[in-house]
């Protein structure tokens, strides 16, 4: 499945497969977007940001205290552009003792009694970062984080068939669940359908939340060095333009997101398979037509 949108056009989708289920694969159809949720965490931080409720630069201790004594050191912006140290995902899986929820991975956290890195020095991408994110902001909105992106983003949005989906079932109602279940907020946890997936891109393109600016400024190391990675999503150069793209994965789902603002241009590309490199590459192609 593939779906591209341009400013001032109607979006343009080609169909193709069926479900595991056997309902037709189409831009209707609900899938797991997997780490695509990164960047609307990052967007659920950037508007409780604005309200007043939490700062980038506080301690990730003040609102997870439970955490061992080196998540003083880490900032919560360093968990945005992967660089707060944090151990590897290999090791953060090895330590779960059951399914892999939001809960898991934080009690995991609090077994590793030190960081792989100094906060602020190297960029490693970390799961565990965004699901320790998504609990900080939930925590300093005080409410649980499907309803919080539902409120601030999805609703006002008009994204009526995404949402963020924790269980207790593998899979929200409606759509085909997927084994083992991945239910762990702010890494994952964002089911949605392509026509939704476009028109966040197209609210990120025109920057409809109010945001956009801060969601795609890189982030950097301490040292200043600046890294292609922003608020959730990679940054990339493509024929001379700026593209903002990230993808998503788990086993039996490929999603990929691209975006153009100075174009206007969103693309999707979801496989119900597990090659990266195709959906890359069909992604690829679609920025040489249209970014041409």
């Amino acid at each position: 499945m593939a779906g591209v949108s341009q400013r001032g056009g109607p979006p343009v989708f080609a169909r193709a497969g069926r479900t595991a289920s056997g309902r037709p694969f189409d831009e209707s159809t609900p899938v797991y977007a997997a780490s695509l949720s990164k960047q609307v965490v990052a967007a659920l931080v950037a508007l409780v940001l604005r309200q007043g409720g939490l700062a980038v630069d506080e301690p990730l201790s003040r609102r997870l205290p439970e955490l061992p004594v080196w998540a003083a050191s880490v900032r919560l912006r360093h968990l945005l552009h992967h660089v707060g140290g944090l151990p590897g995902d290999e090791l953060i899986d090895r330590a779960l003792t059951g399914d892999r929820t939001g809960a898991a991975v934080l009690a995991a956290l609090r077994a590793l009694p030190e960081p792989a890195a100094a906060p602020g020095t190297v960029y490693a991408y970390s799961n565990a970062g965004y699901v320790c994110l998504g609990e900080a902001v939930r925590r300093a909105a005080g409410t649980d984080l499907p309803a919080l992106a539902g409120r601030l983003l999805f609703q006002p949005l008009g994204l009526a068939s995404t949402r963020l989906w924790d269980g207790p079932g593998p899979a929200p109602p409606g759509a085909d669940p997927l084994s083992p279940g991945p239910l762990s907020l702010g890494d994952g946890g964002l089911w949605s359908t392509a026509v939704d997936l476009l028109r966040w891109a197209d609210a990120l393109n025109d920057s409809s939340l109010g945001v956009s600016g801060l969601l795609q400024a890189p982030g950097r190391l301490d040292d200043g060095t600046i890294l292609d990675y922003a608020w959730g999503m990679g940054v990339r150069r493509h024929h001379g333009l700026t593209v903002y793209r990230h993808g998503g994965g788990w086993p039996g789902v490929r999603t990929l997101l691209a975006r153009v603002p100075d174009r206007g241009i969103g693309i999707v590309v979801t496989a119900l398979d597990d090659d990266t490199d195709r959906t890359a590459a069909l992604t690829d192609g679609l920025l040489d037509l249209l970014a041409n």
